[in-house]
Order: C-alpha cells, then structure tokens, then sequence
C-alpha cells in the first residue's frame, strides 16, 4: 500500500504536478501528451532502493477554494485516464484532505500561505508528515515558524514543462534524521518522474525560481523572435514557429545529453565569414547576453522578495 498524497492549493502548478505523475504511474502509456519522452530517468540521479510501494502513491487528494474550480479540475483530472478519476477533489476542506494524507504539496499562493497554515486544526493535522513546499520566496524556516516540529518541511521548485514531464525541479537538501531516506525516495519519485530533479541548498531557491522556474517565458520570448525573424525573410508563420521551436529543443538535448558546453555547439556550427557569425555578431551588438543574464539577475531579486511581508 502505497501513500497518500495531497496538493494543497492545486492551481496551475500542482494540475500540472499531478498530471506528470499520474501519466509515469500509467504502465501503459509510453507517450506523455503525444510527444516521446527524451529521457526515462533522470540522469545522474537515483531513487534509492527500497519497498517499491513505500515511495508510490496509491490516493490522489486536490485542495482547491470554490467548488467552481473543484469541479474543473475533476473534469481536467477525469481526461488523464483511470488514475485521473481516482483524483479526490475538496473545496473549502484542506483539514480533512491533510488529514487523510502522508505527504502534502504546498501549491498555494506565496501570500496567502500563512493563512492557510494558520487555519485552526491544519497544525495538528500535518503532525509528523512531509511537507512540500514549491513557494517562491517562502523560505523553509518561515514555514517551520507555522507548523509542529514534527512536520518535515522541505522546499522544491518545479516548473511547468513538468506537465509533459521534461521539467526542472530543484529541492533543498534534507536535513538528517530518520526519516530521511525515505524522504528522500519519494521526493525523488515525485520529481524525477516528471523531468529532472536536483538537491541544492536553500540558499540558491531564488536564484533557480528565475532561471528554471521563470525560464520557460524567456525562452518563449527567444523563441518567438527566432520565428519572427525567419517570417521577416519570407516564412509561413507555422513553418517559423516549428522550426524555431524544434532547433531549441535539439541545442538543449545536445547539451543535456552529451554533456557539451553551449560555447563548444556554438562554435562547432560558426565557420568563417559565414551566416552563423554574421547573426551572432548582430546578436552581440543587441547585447542579447547582458540583457539575458540581467533578466535572471531581475527576476531572482523579484523571486526574494516573495512571500515575504510588504514594505510600508
């Protein structure tokens, strides 16, 4: 018998949380969303051995606010198949979907989230249970400041390509104790199930909510420009988009999978006086690196600045 898990706040981040997982459960699905997985594991990490159904969850609990939302997300749920339905949806009940969990997902919003931990009754009912937390900016000892001390508390920060499980996830490194390893197993299950997941300390959350977190919208920004560009020369539109959007793919699974540097691809395609060095100099002129590098530097002070109490 597997665990209960519960997504506490199930907005855009913990469908898409659900979504990935319940699709890696499903044995006979060998596709998520129509498109082939790149990678079945997450290279370079290792769910550690153990009871195959200690790290597995067999219930599926979502908290939401209003029913409205409640019953979207049924019908959501409901299109992801059998374990899809089997999804537990309540409105206005987070105590009592805590209670019938084992690990719980905080996917709330960062300011509202003292509120919904401060909810008479929601202490004692994540008494001695894993807490998940993937707020931006919300740092792990404000949330410990809120619950017992037998609530294990731990940060995480997907982002939404893990809704075709090819998404980033950086969690913090746990403190030892008992529980540990197993913690970790299930951390790992959860996140490596839909994309790669990574243990950093706490100290670089914000900076990782800007560059994976934020980083699909900047790439999405590059990548429109890429196909804006080829429509400038005379493109269809879809022609451009499908081409900007296949080469991004193919340059971050180049890097990814055979461990190359950026520069090292870069300058394997840039041959003398040719077109690729023309482009890049424009590129350069446009100071594109600076602007980049500074909209992650934006971006991570932003994300500091979450979930922590207005300036008067």
């Amino acid at each position: 018998m597997g665990y209960s898990l519960c997504v506490l706040g199930c907005g855009t981040m913990g469908v898409a949380v659900f979504a990935g997982v319940l699709d890696s459960l499903d044995s006979s699905s060998k596709i998520s969303n129509g498109f082939p997985k790149w990678e079945s594991h997450t290279p370079g990490t290792l769910t550690p051995a153990g009871p195959p159904d200690a790290t597995v969850p067999s219930r599926f609990l979502a908290c939401v606010s209003r029913e409205e939302t409640a019953r979207k997300l049924e019908n959501i749920f409901g299109s992801l198949g059998q374990l899809g339905s089997s999804v537990e949806v309540f409105a206005s009940k987070n105590i009592e979907a805590v209670q019938n969990s084992d690990v719980v997902l905080l996917c709330c919003k960062p300011q509202i989230v003292h509120t919904i931990l401060s909810e008479p009754g929601m202490k004692e009912a994540l008494e001695g249970k894993l807490l998940i937390s993937i707020l931006a900016g919300v740092t792990m000892s404000q949330i410990t400041n809120w619950v017992l001390p037998s609530t294990r508390v731990v940060r995480a920060m997907p982002n939404t390509p893990c809704k075709i499980r090819e998404g980033m996830t950086v969690v913090s490194n746990l403190p030892p104790s008992v529980h540990s390893e197993t913690d970790r197993a299930v951390i790992l299950k959860i996140f490596s199930s839909i994309g790669r997941c990574r243990f950093l300390e706490e100290k670089h959350f914000d900076a990782c909510t800007a560059l994976s977190g934020s980083g699909p919208a900047f790439a999405c920004i590059f990548m429109e420009a890429m196909a804006d560009g080829g429509v400038m020369m005379g493109l269809p539109r879809a022609e451009a988009l499908e081409l900007a959007a296949q080469t991004l793919q193919g340059a971050a699974r180049m890097v990814l999978q055979g461990n190359t540097h950026p520069a090292q691809l870069k300058d394997s395609v840039t041959t003398p006086g040719g077109c690729t060095i023309a482009g890049l100099l424009a590129l350069e002129d446009g100071r594109v690196r600076s602007t980049i590098a500074r909209g992650i530097q934006i971006a991570t002070e932003r994300a500091s600045e979450l979930g922590q109490p207005a300036k008067k």
